[in-house]
């Protein structure tokens, strides 16, 4: 077949999903092309214009440690950033930036057209070019990129390249798509309802009947977004404050410091009153969700002000959070009231407010169903099993947010390019990041509806902790080509300077001058001190260290009333090369790193258990189900089992014992019969 034009890799859609998927296959030196229905929204934030939060940051990082992009642009345009959690342990720390919306959009353009091998196009995609098996062998025999002899096996189907709705056909090795919530888009406003991606832009009608057409099991997801206002007609007397870190930590390992630093604005909490639970009482039959109108199923972790409202009906309050939009407007974010309720329902809850009796609305809340792909089609590259070399990411997955789609976007567009290089994919386990349980948690259960990213999801999440992202997944950006020189430079010598560090504690012993220094010290930074560390500056001033004498620095920083902002000005002393001379108060990166190591000393004991348990694991998953292995021929494993095993087609016992409904025994059964059904292939070959 003639293509207009020919890529490498063609990712279609460009959300958050598919700007990492693009720039990773071009940095792997691919032929990209990413296309879009308009340019000029690329990386739209078509909800509250923040990244990071819980677990989400902990995504945000491990996409920045990978070699990934969303981490660098949040730095460079965010306008107030908070450490969230520090009250809390280690492991569920996790930062949060409210963003510029407008500069997100127009610095990650700016990124995305700098790079080399990479192709930003304005077109919609209308269809994908698919050949059957047969067909592919024969082309493939004077193609030199032509499908592997696995893929002709295992696949009957392989992607060729996409057709766009002016005629025009563009050839690629391996395609991806991004979509979000534009496949068949449906937006309702109380009983008004029409087709789109999202507000003011055209639903992919054409595309999301092309791949219903490709037998990929689909469902019906919703989400939802509140009205925006107008700063100027608020009064923000009537709220409570809520600035940004005075030492903001940088989402990207290569920020040394954020853009805005000294420019963040706050944000402001607010407060829902009786008046505005009857309002909703009386108005909610009038909402989609409660009509009837809306049969699909939305985040049960990210519910409308009307779910709010219905669902806890004991509580008479509920918070919001006014948020801005960017540094050059006045439009206003109303954190927590999603609603498709009628827009003069809206504007009688906004009055209902202390401080918002006069705002005006810019834009109604509205909610929105689209089609989404069942994420058990997928194998663990997300690579669809059916049709070789499409990779799927986002909310076409039945994701939600922002970071859960970046980092499907950037495994995506990783094993995309691997796989047309002739390269081993990238394969992350469940011990190596929150990326892993993400994508590992959609291929083995799917989902019913927008899954969400929490730290409880992990098992072993004092291991995935957001300042050891690096050194959890950086080797594995660098051994694929993503990292520059500079950069992995940059992380051996932070990997040098703490374990040098921890060593030092490990070695130096206290004697009674320094435990003085210690008890009478108090150290000054530029971060705002951490509640667990107020309360702990304050009990070691009158704690007896007397008994301390002759212990470790390590020994001592496993008290817990004891941390590593304690040990500064001693550290100072043990080893000056950590510190500048002028640096009076602690940096954020140097104070991350300290914590980091400070964790590994504290949580030593934890950690080694967690080890043992990684260890199990990894063996479980070392125990791999053949291929060829037949699951209707296990005697003793009911139909309703066969069925699930044979839909997801786990690739090892651990993944099996990990799909809802397959019980141990099963895992047992499955494992007595690979090696039964091995050895009757065996003795059928000899034959």
């Amino acid at each position: 077949m003639q293509f207009t034009e020919q890529f490498d890799v063609v990712v279609v859609g460009a959300g958050h999903a598919g700007c990492e998927a693009a720039m990773a296959a071009a940095r792997l030196g691919l032929k990209t092309a990413l296309y879009t229905l308009n340019v000029d929204l690329i990386a739209q934030m078509s909800c509250n214009p923040a990244i990071g939060g819980i677990a989400k940051g902990h995504l945000v990082r491990e996409v920045d440690a990978l070699g990934g992009i969303m981490g660098e642009i949040t730095d460079a345009v965010g306008i107030q950033f908070r450490l969230l959690n520090t009250s809390r342990g280690p492991a569920v720390w996790s930062p949060r930036a409210q963003c510029d919306k407008q500069g997100y959009r127009l610095k990650m353009r700016e990124v995305l057209e700098s790079q080399p091998n990479l192709k930003i196009k304005q077109a919609e995609v209308a269809d994908l070019i698919i050949e059957e098996s047969l067909a592919v062998g024969r082309s493939s025999l004077a193609n030199d990129q032509g499908p592997t002899i696995e893929e002709l096996t295992t696949n009957d189907r392989i992607i060729r390249g996409i057709r766009l709705r002016d005629g025009r056909t563009v050839g690629a090795e391996a395609v991806i798509i991004t979509t979000g919530t534009f496949l068949n888009g449906l937006i309702h406003c109380g009983e008004q309802q029409y087709p789109a991606g999202r507000s003011g832009e055209p639903a992919a009608v054409l595309l999301g009947e092309s791949l219903k057409q490709l037998g990929l099991r689909g469902c019906r997801l919703k989400t939802g977004t509140p009205p925006r206002l107008d700063g100027r007609s608020i009064d923000w007397s009537k709220f409570q404050l809520q600035p940004g870190d005075a030492d903001p930590t940088p989402f990207s390992f290569r920020t040394k410091r954020v853009a805005h630093h000294d420019s963040q604005v706050p944000c402001y909490i607010a407060w829902t009153t009786p008046e505005t639970q009857r309002i909703i009482r009386e108005n909610v039959h009038r909402s989609p969700m409660y009509s009837g109108q809306i049969h699909s199923v939305g985040p049960r972790y990210c519910p409308s002000i009307e779910d709010k409202i219905v669902k806890f009906p004991d509580k008479i309050t509920h918070q919001l959070f006014l948020e801005p939009e960017g540094l050059n407007t006045h439009e206003i974010y109303v954190n927590g009231m999603s609603t498709s309720l009628p827009v003069e329902v809206q504007l009688e809850i906004l009055k209902s407010i202390p401080g918002l009796e006069s705002a005006e609305m810019l834009r109604p809340g509205y909610a929105i169903e689209y089609d989404s792909i069942d994420p058990t089609e997928l194998d663990r590259t997300l690579e669809t099993k059916k049709i070789s070399r499409l990779f799927l990411a986002g909310q076409i997955n039945g994701t939600s947010g922002y970071e859960e789609a970046a980092c499907q976007g950037l495994m995506a567009g990783i094993n995309a390019a691997l796989k047309v290089k002739r390269e081993p994919p990238l394969i992350l386990d469940r011990t190596e990041g929150y990326t892993a349980i993400l994508i590992d948690d959609l291929i083995s259960k799917g989902t019913n509806e927008p899954y969400r990213m929490f730290t409880s999801r992990a098992e072993f999440r004092l291991h995935l902790r957001i300042e050891n992202a690096d050194r959890r997944l950086t080797p594995h950006g660098r051994r694929i080509g993503l990292l520059s020189d500079s950069a992995w430079t940059d992380y051996l010598a932070k990997q040098q300077r703490m374990e040098s560090l921890k060593q030092l504690l490990e070695r130096a012993r206290l004697t009674p001058a320094m435990i003085e220094k210690i008890t009478h010290a108090h150290v000054g930074t530029d971060a705002p001190v951490r509640p667990a560390e107020q309360s702990a500056e304050a009990s070691i001033l009158n704690a007896d260290l007397a008994s301390a004498a002759g212990q470790t620095c390590a020994q001592l920083l496993k008290r817990p009333e004891v941390t590593i902002e304690n040990l500064v000005l001693i550290l100072r002393d043990l080893s000056p090369e950590l510190f500048s001379e002028e640096q009076a108060t602690l940096s954020s990166s140097l104070r991350n790193e300290l914590k980091s190591v400070e964790t590994e000393i504290k949580y030593e004991g934890y950690l080694l258990q967690q080890d043992r348990a990684i260890q199990r694991l990894k063996k479980a998953e070392q125990r791999a189900i053949p291929e060829w292995f037949d699951y209707a021929a296990v005697s003793g494993l009911s139909r309703e089992m066969q069925e699930t095993l044979v839909k997801i087609r786990p690739r090892t016992l651990a993944h099996a014992s990990r799909i809802p409904g397959v019980t141990p025994a099963a895992v047992s059964l499955v494992n007595v019969f690979i090696e039964i059904q091995g050895k009757r292939r065996e003795l059928a070959a000899t034959l």
